[in-house]
């Protein structure tokens, strides 16, 4: 479990929680990053990272929509959206 996952949880035994879920996809997303750059033409690894930046993008939306306060957190957090 990565230092971002620990530190949005909401409770001990929590792992399904949007912010949480957006930090491991977070993670998922730099790992398929460094793979591809070294890996050009492996497509389906560039499918997956897609998929994981739009499921990304989908808990965004709903936490910015729902709770604005955690929404703000998170992206302090991961230093997404400058």
């Amino acid at each position: 479990m990565t230092k971002n996952v620990k530190e949005l949880k909401i409770h001990e035994k929590d792992t399904g929680s949007s912010e949480v879920q957006i930090a491991q996809l977070t993670g998922k997303i730099e790992n398929l990053s460094k793979h591809i750059k070294q890996f050009k033409k492996d497509k389906h690894s560039s499918v997956g990272l897609l998929r994981a930046v739009n499921r990304r993008k989908k808990l965004l939306d709903y936490l910015k929509k729902n709770k604005m306060d955690s929404y703000k957190e998170v992206l302090t957090k991961l230093n997404l959206r400058k």
